[in-house]
């Protein structure tokens, strides 16, 4: 069973049933003895076949795994869908379920969690994809955790070099920031990498077009329409794109002008199933998988172990896709054909043994690189550094698009 929570009480249930913020109960329910109580703040909807839905099911990883584990949890928070929740109201009422670790899902939520968590200093909080603890920012009691999506990224990258047709691929982003420009430069260095070595094409000629939409997902009248967005990559010569969004309308695209035999394709994103959306066109999804830290960090805060700490969590190298141990996967999409799969497979051994620091082993973050303008980002024959990875500050060159928000 699951909770939702409204921040006001009984006299403002409607109010907050219609914003979308159910609950299950008019009053607070006191956590047993015999279970441990934790609560989930996601951006956006606990089933939106993407960012958010990923997170659901790696609390319910946790449910089904640990004994007497209970998950709480809020979606839709955000200023748009529900402008009237707060960090600090919502936290209050899952502390009140007995929560003794709170998860908050986005970057966006950086500000409001850091400055939430002290006013609980016996509650755990940890905040996904952000890097408090990193800088030295965040209190003692929260800490940070994300995938190496940069290699799933890699792998989309060159699944779409192995299938274009037109040399043309199309990026769709979110909002821009570090995240988002290393994750849309690393799909840019797969791509770049597998059209010259394996397609034997030459990169120079390869189009990698990038267009942010403002957000993490669609709001009307607030972000450019992702649904858009796509057909116009579609229209203008691409034939493959690339998600970068928590949502699936690249894929949906894909699936309808597919059906209408076009020759184009889709990498939709974030969670695993994303490709049942339109399986025809779609080349394969990079998704993340939360279960193994979710399960880690509830096992650590129940016996007392958890430290805080900056996890940048890699792919289970011998097999990515492995649900116990793996935090990022690829699922393969039925649009590839057989020889691409292979070509894939190893792609994915090269980059296995270029993590591991095997001879022969391929890492795309190796220099010379520039950035958009032309200035150095890695030294010619240097391996770029976490942090340098971590705080791009441009998209790559050779990449179209802007490195910065406009205005």
């Amino acid at each position: 069973m699951h909770k939702r929570f409204a921040i006001v009480l009984a006299v403002v249930l409607v109010v907050a049933l219609v914003a979308g913020v159910g609950v299950k109960n008019n009053a607070p329910v006191q956590a047993q003895d015999d279970e441990f109580v934790f609560g989930l703040i996601m951006v956006g909807p606990f089933d939106d076949n993407g960012w958010s839905e990923a997170h659901f099911e790696a609390g319910l990883y946790v449910e089904e795994n640990v004994e007497g584990a209970r998950m709480v949890w809020v979606d839709k928070f955000n200023a748009a869908d529900n402008p009237q929740l707060t960090m600090e109201g919502v936290v209050e009422e899952m502390v009140a379920e007995g929560a003794q670790l709170i998860i908050a899902n986005s970057d966006d939520m950086k500000a409001d969690v850091t400055a939430v968590a002290p006013l609980y200093p016996d509650v755990v909080f940890i905040h996904v994809s952000g890097d408090g603890v990193l800088t030295g920012d965040a209190p003692d009691n929260l800490g940070n955790f994300m995938g190496e999506m940069e290699y799933g990224k890699m792998i989309a990258g060159c699944a779409a070099a192995l299938k274009t047709q037109t040399g043309s691929i199309g990026y769709l982003g979110p909002l821009i920031n570090h995240e988002t420009r290393r994750l849309a430069s690393s799909a840019y260095l797969g791509a770049k990498y597998c059209y010259e070595n394996y397609r034997g094409m030459d990169a120079a000629d390869l189009s990698f077009e990038v267009v942010w939409i403002g957000f993490w997902f669609n709001i009307p009248g607030v972000t450019l329409d992702p649904t858009e967005v796509v057909n116009d990559f579609y229209n203008s010569g691409a034939d493959v794109v690339i998600s970068g969004i928590d949502t699936t309308q690249a894929i949906v695209v894909a699936g309808q002008r597919s059906a209408a035999d076009e020759a184009v394709w889709a990498i939709p994103y974030d969670f695993q199933d994303a490709c049942g959306e339109a399986p025809a066109a779609c080349l394969g999804v990079p998704y993340f998988n939360w279960g193994p830290s979710y399960l880690e960090t509830v096992e650590a805060v129940m016996d007392g172990t958890w430290e805080p700490s900056w996890d940048w969590n890699a792919p289970d190298w011998e097999d990515i896709n492995n649900p116990d141990t793996s935090a990022v996967g690829f699922i393969y999409g039925d649009a590839l054909t057989e020889d691409e799969a292979a070509t894939l497979d190893e792609f994915i051994a090269d980059l296995a043994a270029g993590a591991m620091d095997e001879e022969e082993g391929v890492n795309l973050f190796t220099g010379p690189l520039n950035y958009q303008d032309g200035s150095e980002f890695v030294a010619d024959g240097e391996v770029a550094t976490p942090e340098q990875i971590w705080y791009m500050e441009q998209l790559l060159e050779g990449m179209e698009g802007l490195s910065e928000a406009e205005g």
